[in-house]
């Protein structure tokens, strides 16, 4: 049982190869969870993320995406390529519990730190990677990115309404998925190591994550060559009040279309739309009722009108609002961090909350290879192995 304050992941070392989202949104959560996390940079550049803003400079390499991704880890500079890198790496592996990376398929190989070569430096090693389509197959060195998940694996295609154009996800929804994945194949990984005393391979990509949230409709196709799609149901949907928007979800009630109707003040439809299947039928009607209606009054008036009726209903918010509101603060999902370039900035907090071991931010988002010096004389990297005693 852990004591108040020890980290579950107190004494585990990860080798971070990552860049961008899905890697290290992955290795941020088991930083977050006591984790030594050695990220693995570029000499001059480091991870993608550093340089999204303009050109490469000492405060925009820490801008705010890279350092919403990278707290609690320390970076190091390799030039995983020469000789010596390469050296610097395996002496590394050797001390580590897991090495992650989110390469296309093979470049951990080419590079010669594939889990066949880094297994035979370290059997204990766990190797774990996040690919776009997976290490096999037609798509396997296809470059893998959000949005191309999104539209390959069936996600982009459903819509709300067929009149509603097909389009982009907003947010790093696939990227998220695989690196919770990601988070969960290590974990499961080490679990197994303690019985069997030897590592593993783990394999995620951003194909898979979107397949897998998809169970439901997949079952349904399955099993019915039918379409589910949970936005597109007759009685849920966005509509626009007199000063905003909300959200309403006709479901999980005896007879929701009654319900909202009473909400609305207007005269029960639902013994003419007695079913689901009769609603689907005249869904554009419904809608266009509800639509009407709710453009006549403010948000918080149809809120409270729904909610007495014990419908499941929110308002349609900003980022902004949602940061600023008093639950997300309670839920301690706001970071607060003196950054060294971008001074006072919020970070998100983690969505994993343990009673006995609260989240502790341990190191800042690291500079480009701020920890470069101290790994080296910690693990006596480059080193020959008959002066490694006196380290």
């Amino acid at each position: 049982m852990n004591t108040p304050n020890t980290l579950p992941l107190d004494g585990v070392r990860i080798v971070d190869f990552t860049q961008v989202m899905l890697g290290p949104c992955a290795t941020q959560m088991l930083a977050d969870f006591g984790a030594d996390v050695i990220k693995i940079e570029r000499p001059g550049t480091g991870d993608l993320s550093r340089n999204f803003f303009g050109e490469p400079s000492e405060s925009s390499m820490n801008n705010a995406v890279f350092s919403s991704l990278n707290r609690n880890k320390r970076s190091v500079e390799i030039d995983t390529k020469s000789d010596a890198g390469k050296q610097m790496v395996y002496d590394l592996v050797r001390n580590s519990d897991v090495v992650v990376d989110n390469f296309r398929a093979g470049v951990m190989d080419r590079l010669g730190f594939g889990y066949d070569a880094l297994k035979q430096i370290n059997p204990k090693i766990i190797s774990a990677s996040g690919t776009g389509f997976g290490d096999k197959g037609p798509y396997a060195h296809k470059g893998g990115q959000d949005v191309l998940a999104q539209a390959m694996s069936g996600v982009m295609e459903k819509t709300s309404d067929p009149s509603i154009p097909r389009s982009i996800y907003p947010t790093t929804l696939c990227d998220y998925s695989a690196g919770m994945h990601l988070v969960q194949g290590i974990l499961a990984a080490l679990l197994a190591r303690e019985k069997t005393g030897v590592g593993q391979k783990v394999s995620v990509s951003l194909y898979d994550s979107m397949i897998a949230m998809q169970m439901q409709e997949a079952a349904q196709w399955s099993a019915h060559n039918e379409v589910l799609n949970w936005a597109a149901m007759p009685l849920t949907g966005v509509f626009d009040t007199t000063d905003g928007a909300l959200v309403i979800v006709g479901a999980f009630k005896a007879n929701p279309l009654r319900d909202i109707c009473t909400a609305l003040g207007i005269e029960d439809v639902s013994p003419d739309y007695p079913d689901l299947s009769s609603q689907r039928k005249n869904k554009a009607f419904l809608q266009e009722l509800f639509a009407t209606n709710f453009a006549t009054n403010t948000t918080a008036h149809w809120l409270e009108r729904l909610e007495d009726q014990d419908l499941l209903c929110a308002p349609v918010r900003a980022l902004g609002e949602a940061l600023a509101d008093p639950q997300t603060k309670i839920n301690e999902m706001l970071v607060d961090i003196d950054h060294p370039f971008l001074g006072d900035i919020t970070l998100v907090g983690s969505p994993v909350h343990l009673s006995g071991a609260p989240l502790q931010i341990r190191h800042l988002p690291p500079k480009l290879g701020e920890h470069t010096q101290e790994v080296i004389e910690e693990f006596g990297l480059g080193v020959p192995a008959q002066d490694k005693l006196a380290i």
